[in-house]
């Protein structure tokens, strides 16, 4: 009999988008869902946490998989290309 290795997708409550262009003058932010809702902005990794935070959610490790997916750059990914 062959096993078939099963990838793991996480389902981490956290999800930040990619980065979106702000308004003339503003600078770019990302958006910032928990649970599947929209609860906010991101400009910097520190508002994700903080808004983590206002949600009772606590990041210890913005590189865990299982707490936060980020989509289109990581956490250091702030900029339009």
């Amino acid at each position: 009999m062959t096993e078939q290795a099963v990838p793991y997708i996480s389902h981490p409550r956290v999800l930040v988008h990619g980065v979106c262009p702000g308004k003339p003058g503003e600078p770019p932010f990302r958006v910032v869902e928990i649970d599947g809702q929209v609860v906010g902005r991101a400009r910097t990794a520190t508002d994700v946490l903080e808004v983590a935070a206002t949600h009772g959610i606590t990041i210890h490790d913005l590189n865990d998989p299982d707490a936060v997916r980020w989509v289109g750059g990581g956490q250091y990914h702030w900029t339009l290309i």
